[in-house]
């Protein structure tokens, strides 16, 4: 798993996605969000279980102009062939996992 610590960090990950034909989840969270936390532990096993899936974690308070667009945490965006194809609010482990495997 990959995690963007800045603006331009999210920035070089999401050209990266863009360019890449690999699947990729982007789970945009907040360490002040209690909902994040309790599910940031499934997101990483997960990522264990979707070895083809670029699995990348973003804190909306360190990518600020990055994360403008994101209006509720978790937002977790999904991307096939360099586009988004899918975006899911809030938690929901069950969800996630049958999103991932569609991606997949």
């Amino acid at each position: 798993m990959e995690t963007a610590t800045s603006d331009q960090s999210l920035i070089t990950i999401l050209d990266d996605i863009k360019s890449s034909k690999l699947p990729a989840v982007i789970n945009y969270g907040a360490s002040w969000c209690g909902v994040c936390s309790q599910t940031f532990p499934a997101f990483q096993e997960l990522s264990s279980s979707f070895k083809r899936i670029k699995f990348v974690y973003a804190d909306i308070d360190e990518c600020p102009e990055t994360t403008l667009h994101i209006r509720y945490t978790p937002t977790f965006q999904f991307y096939r062939d360099g586009e988004k194809v899918d975006e899911m609010f809030g938690a929901g482990e069950e969800r996630l996992h049958d999103r991932l495997w569609l991606l997949s």
